[in-house]
């Protein structure tokens, strides 16, 4: 019993020595699903490294929500969101320009973040607690990428690679949650003035205060629970857009306005 659990911690370590390399070298890896298959292990592999993360003195300041979008769950053939840690590193101005040399496989995607004003600890969490806790609402693109050669993930290796968290850009403009139809809300995404990517709120779990609630209630009784303060992505409202050079990504969203994300060569 002992020898398996040995075996079990030394697969999770080799598997997250393999995604650090890559983020490191800038050269995607082999899939890590032959080191581990399930997703407890997989968030093991992500606590790994986020421990690493904090140990250099990086800052986590949110947590971002993946596969809530039924055609990404169709593309990946994964079935349930995941979700994965954002740090101060990782945030972008809107509208200044992003270096490129820091991605490997980068995709925009355009979400909904909450910025929360209380904390969310314990749960599980109703969809009233989320919205007693959000301070308010903004227009976000995420940059999504895979340390994964060629984004060939299952579940496993999307959770182990920190949920495929690359950056973000928030929208400058807060927005109240009251009286808002996030449900409801269109989202629009041009690439240099054409449009690449569309949907509304009604793609993200059905609502993307349902994929808050989500997440809440699983981290509410870890170390990681929501605080205030904390920035969530709920997920992506349309089709995630493959990024190249000189890019220039508007996400607008009906009642939280719009957004930019301007990328170097």
């Amino acid at each position: 019993m002992h020898d398996e659990w040995s075996q079990a911690v030394d697969a999770r370590s080799q598997a997250a020595d393999r995604l650090v390399e890559a983020a490191r070298t800038g050269k995607p890896c082999a899939p890590i699903r032959d080191l581990i298959a399930t997703a407890a292990d997989a968030y093991a592999v992500q606590e790994i490294n986020t421990r690493r993360a904090l140990d250099e003195g990086r800052r986590l300041v949110g947590r971002k929500i993946g596969i809530t979008n039924p055609r990404l769950q169709r593309q990946f053939g994964i079935d349930r969101p995941d979700f994965g840690m954002l740090f101060a590193d990782m945030a972008h101005s809107d509208g200044l320009p992003i270096p490129l040399d820091g991605f490997l496989q980068p995709l925009a995607e355009a979400e909904v973040a909450l910025v929360l004003g209380g904390d969310l600890v314990g749960g599980p969490f109703t969809v009233a607690d989320v919205i007693r806790a959000v301070d308010f609402v903004l227009p976000a693109i995420e940059i999504a990428d895979s340390r994964i050669a060629d984004w060939d993930i299952t579940l496993a290796d999307m959770v182990a690679d920190n949920a495929a968290a690359g950056a973000f850009v928030l929208g400058a403009t807060p927005v109240s949650l009251m009286g808002l139809d996030l449900r409801a809300a269109g989202m629009t995404m041009t690439r240099g003035g054409q449009e690449v990517s569309t949907g509304s709120g009604a793609d993200c779990l059905g609502h993307p205060l349902n994929a808050a609630v989500w997440l809440a209630s699983e981290l509410g009784r870890g170390d990681y629970a929501l605080r205030a303060g904390d920035v969530v992505l709920t997920g992506a409202l349309g089709p995630v857009v493959p990024v190249e050079p000189e890019d220039v990504f508007e996400a607008s969203i009906e009642g939280l306005g719009a957004v930019r994300a301007v990328f170097g060569k």
